[in-house]
């Protein structure tokens, strides 16, 4: 029985010998396509490598020395768009983009591509991208961040990514990339349908549209096939046409000539107008989706047959009789040359180590850390007079945009408007709308934007208007911008700060949108640092330390702002201001992982968080004033906890009660009741209170699922049976 490699191999070499080559492949001449002879020689070389390393892959996977074989068959013409555009243009690549990466090597000395690959279809961990975490496509010194296997995901950040140069350039410095650079992203007509993609292009439209500078060139590598699904006839260029401020070009990726023609108008357009392209590229998909796809029990062998007669590395061999002064024995020759030399790599790359241990893996998910880019400024004096979270984050985060220039801002109506609930009153008059950007309603754009930001240097800050709002964006921080150091090898990092207005207790707005109590997705996300502020010193303090968290160990965090809180200003009744506090200063940064203790009590410790604080605190009021003696421990960090630190903080404590404003299911409160068991602390002396597994409805019911002053008091009694030993006492 053929395999679908052999298939392709015969059905090139049969044809190739036969001359049954294509007859007219191109109506442009070499001078017309901008390419010689020596470069037409050149560009089929790194097809034929990429179609020789999609082979061999296949022939390691059945010796069980290779492990994904999603290949590149077919859309081989991308290495023409390579070579139109400059190695330091930042490229985010489709997976069938092995072409492209080898092409764009030879812009660079000293580099060893295949080798490279072949380590990486190992999972090697002497891989140079990725260190055997997975295959990827990628090169720190090529400007190519590692995609894994992306569905359109990788959009929002290039779009994020084309939109920094010109932030740099507004700043009068530069990041990474040169500022008149144009950056790539490629994808596939199936993942144009995506929602990820569609609101990447809508937003690279929408920039565009209002004059914003965005040189990026989107690349639609369009075969016509979705694993099984056909894409209609005509559909992205309908789509795309009609779209203004995307500026449409396509060419014959089956056409070397063509295909680098076009990029190259892509590339000058990109440039000069600062504007995005879209160039759409019609290839042919051959051998299947992936290694284990069995395209013969969807497609006929009439359509399988039509397909491999449309290869480009025949349309290829017939331009190198045309114009690039080559035979049919010395293209064979070449051909085969370029196997034999992948073969032999093959045999060297698979002796190479492969990670071994848990550690190994998990080595690069905290990304290196590096020099702060802080700057010495002349701050006001901090204010004594207490101030509400909301007054002292506008203050804080007035601070920090002075210290740290590279800081952006981002997200709905934080500039003119100043955010929903004021918390960026003022940052847009006093530092610009390319630093303080108001952006359209998509949060995979906003997350995008900072991961694409920070790609290049920049800080963003961005903002997420309600934590309801994340959830149909949440893979923009599970699968790019947390994974980018673990599948780079720490080589790439993304260092942002996500605010996100959440929980519960929230009056006026009300409904599950907008009281929000679940913050498991973020929990269970590898590296993300999760941090949430219970008062307005709190939120200062943890603030200024995501910032530095962010900067110099280049971390990706969300900043959890308790709704409620924002404008709080009482404790226990009307006026008495408990719940307002004087600015710490700029220089108070609370150190990550480490939990605080409220009080000296030793008959009952409350673990808690956020508005858990708030309660517990009047709670604690009312059990002091039964005689019990109460200490609040506030985890402030929600992420990587210091369960060692929490539980010397419980342990002078007869009993250890956990508040969790969250719903009782997936909530922190199962971590840190499981911890303080597995650090000592006696199950019987243990309780936990916590939300419901609810959504929280409007209007006055939308408490009645959560935790409460009462409930926490109640809880407390029946923990420590705190009655029943008064009355023994007074017997």
């Amino acid at each position: 029985m053929t395999t679908a490699g052999t298939s392709i191999e015969d059905n090139f070499r049969q044809r190739l010998i036969s001359g049954e080559l294509p007859d007219k492949v191109s109506p442009l001449s070499l001078a017309e396509a901008g390419l010689s002879q020596y470069e037409l020689i050149e560009l089929f070389e790194s097809q034929a490598l990429s179609r020789q390393l999609d082979l061999h892959a296949r022939r390691l996977q059945a010796m069980g020395e290779a492990f994904y074989t999603i290949g590149s068959a077919g859309h081989e013409g991308n290495a023409a768009i390579a070579k139109a555009f400059a190695v330091t243009d930042p490229s985010f690549l489709h997976y069938r983009d092995a072409a492209f990466l080898i092409q764009r090597s030879k812009q660079l000395p000293g580099q060893t591509i295949c080798h490279d690959m072949l380590l990486s279809f190992a999972a090697s961990s002497d891989d140079p991208i990725s260190g055997g975490r997975h295959k990827v496509l990628g090169s720190k010194a090529l400007n190519i961040p590692p995609q894994t296997s992306t569905i359109a995901s990788h959009l929002p950040k290039a779009v994020g990514a084309a939109h920094s140069l010109g932030i740099w350039r507004k700043l009068s410095e530069q990041g990474d990339w040169p500022n008149d650079s144009a950056v790539l992203c490629s994808f596939g007509d199936a993942s144009f349908n995506h929602s990820t993609a569609q609101g990447a292009l809508n937003t690279a439209a929408w920039t565009a549209f209002q004059g914003v500078p965005l040189p990026l060139v989107f690349i639609c590598e369009d075969n016509g096939i979705g694993i099984s699904t056909p894409t209609p006839s005509g559909w992205i260029e309908s789509i795309v046409q009609r779209w203004p401020g995307l500026h449409y070009l396509s060419c014959n990726g089956l056409d070397l000539l063509d295909t680098h023609a076009t990029a190259l108008k892509a590339a000058r357009f990109a440039r000069k107008h600062r504007q995005p392209v879209f160039l759409h590229m019609r290839c042919v998909r051959l051998m299947g989706h992936a290694g284990s796809d069995a395209q013969q029990s969807y497609l006929s062998k009439e359509q399988i047959s039509a397909m491999e007669r449309m290869d480009p590395l025949l349309h290829s061999a017939r331009l190198l009789q045309q114009h690039g002064g080559l035979d049919t024995a010395q293209i064979l020759t070449l051909y085969d040359g370029i196997g034999e030399q992948v073969e032999a790599v093959a045999r060297e790359a698979i002796k190479h180590p492969r990670l071994q241990t848990a550690a190994e893996v998990m080595a690069p998910i905290i990304p290196p850390k590096r020099a702060s880019r802080a700057v010495q400024a002349a701050l006001a004096k901090p204010s004594e007079q207490p101030q509400t979270m909301a007054r002292l984050l506008n203050i804080s985060l007035h601070r920090l945009m002075t210290r740290y220039p590279q800081m952006v801002m981002a997200g709905e109506d934080i500039g003119r408007k100043g955010g929903v609930y004021g918390v960026t009153q003022k940052l847009q008059a006093q530092y610009g709308r390319h630093r303080v950007i108001d952006t359209l309603l998509d949060e995979q754009s906003i997350l995008g934007l900072a991961i694409g930001m920070a790609h290049n240097a920049l800080l963003p800050v961005v903002e997420i208007q309600f934590l309801a709002y994340l959830h149909n964006a949440e893979d923009q921080l599970r699968g790019e911008a947390s994974t980018l150091s673990f599948f780079s090898n720490g080589q790439y990092t993304n260092p942002m700060i996500v605010r996100i207005a959440g929980l519960g207790y929230q009056k006026g707005f009300g409904g599950h949108f907008h009281n929000d109590n679940a913050l498991a997705v973020l929990r269970d996300i590898p590296g993300l640092v999760v941090a949430c502020p219970s008062d307005a010193r709190e939120a200062v303090g943890l603030f200024q330390e995501c910032v530095r968290l962010a900067d110099e160990e280049q971390r990706v965090i969300v900043f959890v702002e308790p709704i409620a809180r924002y404008h709080c200003r009482d404790l226990l009744q009307e006026g008495d201001n408990g719940w307002c506090f004087a600015d710490p200063g700029p220089d108070y940064l609370i150190p990550y992982r480490q939990p605080c203790c409220r009080g000296d009590g030793t008959d009952l410790a409350i673990v808690t968080y956020g508005n858990g604080v708030y309660l517990s605190a009047q709670a604690a009021t009312d059990l002091e004033a039964l005689g019990m003696r109460v200490r609040i421990i506030d985890l402030r960090w929600l992420t990587e906890l210091d369960h060692a630190a929490i539980a010397g903080l419980v342990k002078p404590c007869r009993h250890t009660l956990i508040v969790d404003e969250c719903r009782r299911s997936g909530s922190l409160s199962e971590e840190v009741f499981t911890a303080l068991v597995e650090q000592g602390v006696t199950a019987d002396a243990l309780a936990r209170i916590t939300a419901t597994d609810s959504f929280i409805p409007l209007g006055k019911a939308a408490t009645c699922t959560l935790p409460s002053r009462e409930s926490i008091t109640q809880a407390a009694l029946d923990l420590t049976q705190w009655q029943q030993q008064t009355r023994v006492k007074q017997g």
